[in-house]
């Protein structure tokens, strides 16, 4: 046994599967896993540098592994090493910094470590890692005892909009390959038992194109959706469903596309970030308010009600009550199944950061109170209008509710539905079943 390690993971769901692959690299090499809770050998943190917030949960972490175990190697890993390299390698709490490439060298570069902290010859070549073109991911996840599996298929961003520092962290875009990709899902579907799998990717729908070149909704789109044809085709996989979405991809040909593929879910998040076209522009989106809603309506009418989620940022810098005003206006008008509401946060580094007329913290916490209060009622009338309704939810666990045990699961559109396990019969985990839905 090579000793024990512990993980840790702050973001978003590729980062999660970027910890996934880490993790089984290092039991493959004899480590045992232990509760990042618990002492260990090896302590590795996959950081997240969205917010300054994030830099500081990820520098928390970073030191609270160490002060667990002083004799522990700590590993640094991702957006946050890209962000403030020379910052993590003073850091007296990290011993090995590795940037979001690499990720899957884990194993060599924590052995070469190990071997210079004996007395041999050693140098840290993380910031040498190779161009990475396919996102690498060379080893396939195992998901035991998960219906469900996050899949990462994309890496990169260059839409730099102003507020963001990933495009900075992560590069520029590149993806997987399509053979690789979905041989993965079907090893996690034939060993793993996974039964559907979420697409996922730093700009997603970027997919199948590479570099450092414009957003093509088409391109990306015919790209995504023979992805979406071969993964129709594997035996035992039961569900698709995608990741956060660029709207502009959301094309007739595309929408027709996935339309005619009875694994992919109903279910799309296509982010917003404000519903008034003075601030999309400061916030360098490239689309306005009347083409996001043109791609929702597609949806609508390919899809019986499919649920259509968004991110919206309020406070962000120069937002007047009058752009605010415009915001609710246009959430009211489209009523979208829910909102994922951000108040703004400064990130040095960005644009935004110096731009004038930053809003107050108690005119975000104003603004952000309205419009949960907004997505609280929407998503209350979009779950309700399957009241009665027959609907196919995805065993996950078991759980005790009101006096009984039942499976919690979602439907395709991720709705939560409660199935009592005397009506499941004989179904378990990974199963699909017709419940009514309350």
């Amino acid at each position: 046994m090579a000793g024990r390690a512990a993980f840790h993971n702050l973001g978003c769901k590729v980062n999660s599967y970027e910890l996934d692959l880490m993790r089984q690299i290092l039991v493959q090499e004899g480590y045992e896993e232990v509760p990042f809770s618990e002492e260990a050998d090896v302590y590795v943190v996959n950081t997240c540098s969205v917010t300054n917030i994030a830099d500081r949960k990820s520098r928390q972490m970073l030191h609270r592994a160490k002060k667990r175990n002083p004799e522990a190697v700590v590993i640094a890993v991702g957006c946050y090493v890209e962000t403030d390299r020379a910052g993590v390698e003073k850091d007296p709490a990290v011993d090995l910094a590795i940037g979001s490439r690499g990720k899957e060298d884990i194993a060599r570069r924590l052995a070469a470590f190990l071997k210079a902290r004996d007395g041999e010859e050693w140098r840290d070549d993380s910031a040498d890692a190779p161009a990475d073109p396919d996102c690498g991911g060379s080893v396939f996840l195992r998901s035991p005892g998960h219906t469900r599996a996050f899949v990462k298929i994309q890496d990169g961003c260059n839409q730099f909009c102003t507020y963001c520092i990933i495009p900075y962290a992560r590069g520029r875009i590149r993806s997987r390959d399509k053979a690789e990709i979905c041989e993965e899902i079907r090893q996690l579907t034939e060993e793993s038992g996974v039964r559907e799998v979420v697409l996922n990717g730093i700009h997603l729908s970027s997919f199948g194109q590479s570099g450092n070149v414009p957003f093509d909704p088409e391109k990306g789109g015919r790209s995504l959706l023979s992805l979406l044809r071969k993964l129709q085709e594997i035996p035992g996989l039961q569900r698709i469903r995608l990741g956060s979405l660029e709207p502009r991809i959301m094309t007739e040909e595309f929408v027709s596309g996935i339309a005619g593929l009875s694994k992919v879910c109903p279910h799309f998040h296509l982010s917003l970030q404000s519903g008034c076209d003075a601030t999309l522009k400061r916030m360098n989106r490239h689309y306005t308010t009347e083409e996001y809603r043109t791609c929702v309506e597609r949806l609508r009418r390919a899809y019986d009600r499919p649920a259509v989620t968004t991110d919206v940022i309020v406070g962000f810098p120069g937002e007047t009550e009058e752009e605010f005003a415009q915001t609710v206006r246009f959430l009211q008008e489209i009523e979208l199944y829910e909102i994922h509401v951000f108040k703004y946060s400064v990130r040095k580094g960005t644009v935004a950061a110096k731009l004038p007329d930053q809003v107050p913290e108690t005119v975000k916490n104003e603004r952000s109170a309205v419009l949960l209060a907004m997505t609280e009622e929407q998503a209350r009338r979009y779950r309700a209008s399957f009241s009665g309704e027959k609907v196919q939810v995805l065993l996950e666990e078991k759980i005790p509710k009101g006096g009984r045990l039942c499976w919690r699961g979602h439907t395709e559109r991720y709705v939560e539905c409660l199935v009592p396990v005397q009506e499941a019969g004989e179904a378990g985990q990974g199963d699909l079943v017709t419940a009514v839905y309350p």
